[in-house]
């Protein structure tokens, strides 16, 4: 039998020194041993052959069975309200930024003429909207 240490015991040490490791963390995203774009393109085939696998073995719905709506719950509200206003605004330019085209499509879009409410006409309206921003999204 090989030898390990105790789970517990294993737990207690990564809990205890991994939030001490913040500076590598930060050290080693401002200095990769590899360009992480170049590389992460490069592994486009193997993350496909990758998905395709777990889809055949039924991997992701056996971890959403095995995980649950508690636990999602739980690490949803444990984890995120702390984090959600701080991710906002440090996703603000990008949200405008990957906004734009969107709001520049619907901005374009001839609406037609509104109909009295309820008129079944004022869905061309809506699919007109619709339209915009798929043939901006298939771009």
């Amino acid at each position: 039998m090989a030898e390990i240490k105790a789970l517990g015991a294993i737990r207690e040490k990564w809990t205890r020194v991994t939030p001490m490791r913040t500076e590598d963390y930060r050290l080693g995203i401002q200095n990769p041993k590899r360009d992480w774009a170049e590389e992460t393109e490069a592994a486009a085939d193997n993350w496909k052959m990758g998905i395709d696998a777990a889809h055949v073995k039924d991997l992701f719905p056996k971890g959403v069975r095995a995980a649950g709506s508690s636990k999602w719950r739980d690490r949803a509200l444990k984890k995120g309200p702390g984090r959600f206003a701080e991710g906002v605004m440090i996703a603000s330019p990008d949200f405008e930024k990957g906004f734009a085209p969107f709001h520049a499509a619907i901005e374009r879009v001839d609406l037609g003429p509104r109909f009295p409410r309820r008129d079944p006409r004022n869905l061309q309206r809506v699919k007109a909207v619709v339209d915009a921003l798929i043939e901006e999204k298939m771009k």
